[in-house]
């Protein structure tokens, strides 16, 4: 009897020797007890996490983060830190991995480089605020692959609450896997992603489609690849607050100190907020800039985008058109590409220097940038010069829509329209009402009342009077709070001797434009003609009355 209680007490003795490993006591400082709190400041959740490699990265469950705008971990030693970025996330396997703001260097656990197997031994290491700690062990009855080197294990053991997000370790003391949350407390077995899974999570350029990582409100932290990081960026500028994307920002040039793509963005960021910051931050592009050409048409072309949006007083002297021409002819200085070439072009037709803007968009007519805009803003250009060659200008677009492709798109509709306009200044009629039509066609119908008005006017020179009055009358339609839109339908309507209708149109005007003495004038001879002489003597003499001569020579010749 003596011998068999001996042998007991050495069973007993062997099994908490197993269940508390020697590498037990430093380990359970790694893991930590974690609260997250929603949009309200209200605790949303509270459990478990672990730290793995350097630098406060974090594991921990998926759920407490779901919905969560803040997070703070409690570690062993009772030392609070925020978590002060997410960087991974994956619903499915209800996993996190975060980084926390810590105050000093902390305690992580190691992740296993060779997977558990089958029978394996394994040990839960809880969370614990004393030295010695207490590990559950289990043994392994699964262990599924789940690609790129991860596993999902399945343990025989039956997981608490309070072991949820906690590590599974090896003999050896280094990282397995995460315990996950069990659907039934009466289940004898619990579930552990494997750690390198974990890991492996990070955020990408994709991240903002990513429905898992939107609906957590804690800051992101940048893709680890560069490249993924400059995308992120571009993406973040138009989804982000700007708080946070600012921080970004901070982010991204702290941890790529040698790329001006940094310092460009947060230049541009802060043009009208913060200008000597925004100084400071080309400058800083330009010093660490391998490719000072292209830094430089980069501020021109930030500074020329800034210059036409903001044409107000509020506007800051230093980002004017004149400042984005010197940055841009340094940039030509060292290599004259194409695109340097196009950007000054641009530049110097928003300064009304329309034959260097056109002599400009000439040269890289032949590039592989040029193409029909080139010959588009040549066009434009030269119509701005005094004493315009229309002949020049209509050919510069022949050439821009010689370079479409049929059957046309939307692209080519603002070349049709203008070379309507440019050949209607020619007297080309009926080559202008083709363009105009080839205009409407390629622009699906979405055109404005100025179009149709436009359109009639051409009409009328080549007698197609149904079809003015048809665009005109739908001018009118779209826009019918404007007189001179109305005036010009009853022009029409008088040219081919439609007096009822042409006076119903001027009664319109007098309505929207009550001095209109044009109006008057108009109405009262339509009604003279309808033989209404009573009401058209009044309206002449009112139209003479707001100083409308040639309504006096009428009341001479149909109001004796």
């Amino acid at each position: 009897m003596k011998k068999i209680f001996i042998l007991l007490l050495l069973s007993v003795f062997v099994a908490t020797k197993a269940q508390t490993p020697k590498w037990a006591s430093k380990a359970r400082q790694a893991v930590f007890s974690i609260v997250s709190y929603d949009k309200d400041n209200k605790i949303k959740g509270n459990g478990n996490g672990f730290f793995i490699g350097e630098g406060g990265h974090a594991l921990s469950d998926f759920g407490l983060f779901d919905g969560a705008s803040k997070a703070a971990v409690v570690t062993a030693d009772g030392q609070q830190s925020e978590v002060d970025r997410l960087c991974g996330a994956n619903s499915m396997y209800d996993i996190v991995k975060i980084r926390v703001a810590l105050p000093k260097k902390q305690q992580s656990l190691t992740i296993a480089s060779t997977p558990a197997r089958v029978g394996d031994v394994v040990y839960v290491l809880p969370y614990s605020t004393q030295k010695s700690v207490q590990c559950q062990t289990a043994k392994v009855t699964a262990a599924d692959s789940i690609g790129g080197g991860s596993f999902y294990y399945t343990l025989e053991l039956a997981a608490s609450e309070k072991t949820v997000s906690c590590p599974v370790m090896n003999q050896n003391g280094e990282v397995l896997g995460m315990i996950q949350r069990n659907a039934s407390n009466e289940s004898k077995e619990s579930y552990a992603i494997g750690a390198s899974f974990g890991a492996s999570l990070a955020i990408s350029a994709l991240t903002f489609n990513d429905s898992s990582l939107r609906n957590i409100q804690i800051r992101k932290a940048l893709p680890d690849d560069m490249q993924q990081a400059l995308v992120y960026l571009f993406m973040a500028s138009t989804q982000m607050k700007e708080e946070d994307y600012t921080e970004a920002l901070n982010e991204f040039i702290s941890t790529y100190p040698d790329n001006e793509e940094g310092y460009l963005r947060r230049g541009q960021l802060f043009m009208d907020k913060n200008h000597e910051q925004a100084e400071n931050d080309f400058k800083q592009a330009l010093d660490v800039s391998a490719m000072k050409d292209q830094t430089n048409y980069a501020i021109a072309r930030t500074i020329y985008q800034y210059a036409i949006v903001q044409k107000d007083s509020t506007a800051y002297a230093g980002w004017s058109l004149d400042r984005a021409a010197e940055f841009v002819q340094t940039a030509l200085s060292e290599k004259e590409e194409p695109i340097y070439i196009r950007l000054m072009a641009d530049i110097q037709y928003a300064q009304q220097k329309y034959q260097e803007a056109a002599n400009n968009f000439l040269k890289i007519t032949g590039s592989n940038i040029g193409g029909p805009s080139a010959f588009y803003g040549a066009a434009k250009a030269k119509e701005k010069i005094e004493g315009a060659d229309f002949g020049e200008i209509e050919i510069l677009l022949d050439s821009a829509i010689n370079r479409f492709t049929q059957p046309y798109t939307s692209d080519t509709a603002p070349y049709f329209y203008e070379r309507a306009l440019v050949r209607s200044e020619l007297g080309k009629n009926k080559e202008a009402i083709i363009d105009f039509n080839l205009f409407y066609e390629t622009a699906k119908g979405g055109v404005s009342a100025l179009f149709y008005y436009q359109r009639e006017q051409v009409e009328m020179k080549v007698k197609m009077y149904q079809q003015a009055i048809d665009d005109i009358s739908r001018a009118t339609e779209m826009e019918p709070n404007d007189p001179d839109f109305w005036m010009e339908r009853a022009t029409v309507h008088m040219r081919v001797n439609q007096t009822g209708e042409a006076a119903d149109c001027l009664k319109k005007v007098l309505t929207l434009s009550a001095d209109n003495a044009v109006a008057y004038r108009m109405l009262g001879y339509c009604q003279v003609m309808m033989k209404e002489k009573k009401e058209g003597r009044l309206n002449l003499e009112k139209a003479r009355d707001l100083g409308d001569k040639v309504a006096v020579q009428l009341i001479e010749k149909y109001c004796k």
